[in-house]
């Protein structure tokens, strides 16, 4: 028990450190919603051009939800959107051809077909290029944004608004991701405030800080940062697309934001646990560099964190009935670890319009995380690899 209450303790440590030397990461204030931004821009008589870029593999049964909402956009200025057809077997550019017609859009939309996977691209990055191959060099801005994402009419101009009234060279938003499901609800929030703390938003934009990070379901950059040739051949094998394409925009001296979007949103459902396992599976151990002390780390400070504050609390309840030396330290302090981890969770609940009371429910979120990477390292090392869409991809060490 007295073991117990120390590990209670460094947990309580812990979470003191977090929330408030983390860059306040459990925050919900550095969003963008964007019918208010794009409002700010009144006005404006100049809007530089936009091309959107959409990887779209096997996306007929989503487009139909989606890409009307991007077509539609209420831009101001010049925009088209390249919808790249990444070797699709169920109609997806025929799909997207059928609806710009009958939105009477077909101006907008160009549809290509990406070429043969190269050795050495992921296939997600390898689409990008080829979308942004055809974006004209002297375009102001692309906009990659995922097949699955829902904009509202203002989302373009809320993006370059944000961009030219602040100076930034890329703008990325988190879209609300859907949480429906019981399994959505456990795991989805949970997973944007872990990205959260892992990148905290405000130390993204900070331009003394080193952190570059962006969410790739909607991610505006400056054109001239993305000349082509290379265009995204520095970043071709990446598997976290996103956040590698911030990264490469910051090497080039692009400034970065980062945020939660509150009216752009996600229709992917990740219903089941298998789903959302899969999903986390694939990149987890990637994001430590498939280094095994990076994860034994990651899984120890996952335990200490999410595991040990109600295990103490429970154990120090128990153990004070029996008059256990140290039990009372290790339900006090584990009690306020716990209500400490609730607190910084709770915004985030409240954002995606959840009970802040389900911020109890965190530590099995945390645990089954944690389950998930080990599982991801696992797939690396008996080389099972993925797959994505019916395409596996190889993951090599960086």
């Amino acid at each position: 028990m007295l073991a117990l209450a120390s590990a209670a303790g460094l947990s309580l440590a812990a979470w003191i450190f977090l929330a408030i030397g983390r860059g306040f990461y459990w925050r919900t204030a550095i969003a963008m919603n964007t019918a208010e931004m794009a409002a700010l821009a009144n006005g404006r008589d100049t809007w530089p051009s936009v091309w959107a870029v959409v990887p779209a593999r096997n996306e007929a049964d989503v487009l139909p939800r989606t890409l009307p909402t991007l077509l539609s956009q209420a831009y101001p200025g010049e925009f088209h959107v390249v919808l790249v057809d990444d070797h699709s077997t169920d109609g997806t550019a025929e799909v997207a051809l059928r609806l710009a017609s009958e939105l009477r859009l077909a101006h907008r939309l160009r549809v290509v077909r990406a070429d043969a996977l190269p050795p050495g691209w992921a296939g997600k990055v390898w689409a990008m290029q080829n979308g942004l191959g055809r974006v004209p060099s002297d375009a102001g801005y692309v906009l990659f944004t995922d097949a699955d994402i829902a904009h509202p009419p203002t989302s373009v101009q809320a993006l370059v608004t944000r961009a030219e009234r602040d100076g930034f060279d890329l703008v990325s938003l988190m879209v609300r991701l859907r949480a429906e499901s019981a399994w959505e609800k456990l795991l989805i929030p949970a997973f944007v405030y872990f990205f959260a703390k892992l990148y905290p938003f405000a130390w993204v934009a900070h331009p003394k800080r080193r952190t570059a990070a962006a969410a790739g379901g909607c991610v505006l950059v400056r054109r001239h940062l993305l000349h082509m040739p290379p265009g995204l051949e520095p970043i071709r094998d990446a598997v976290i697309d996103d956040c590698a394409l911030a990264r490469l925009v910051a090497e080039r001296g692009g400034r970065l934001w980062l945020g939660l979007g509150d009216d752009v949103e996600s229709v992917r459902a990740y219903g089941t646990l298998s789903e959302i396992w899969r999903m986390i599976a694939r990149t987890a151990f990637v994001q430590l560099r498939f280094s095994p002390l990076l994860l034994l780390g990651t899984v120890l400070g996952m335990l200490l964190l999410y595991a040990v504050p109600p295990v103490a609390l429970v154990m120090g309840i128990v153990g004070a009935a029996a008059g256990a030396p140290g039990s009372l330290a290790a339900l006090a302090l584990g009690g306020v670890a716990y209500a400490l981890m609730a607190a910084t969770f709770a915004p985030m609940l409240r954002w995606y319009r959840l009970s802040p009371a389900r911020s109890a429910l965190l530590p099995a979120a945390g645990v089954l995380y944690t389950l998930m990477t080990l599982d991801s390292a696992r797939r690396f090392w008996l080389r099972t690899g993925d797959h994505w869409k019916g395409r596996p991809y190889e993951i090599r060490r960086s």
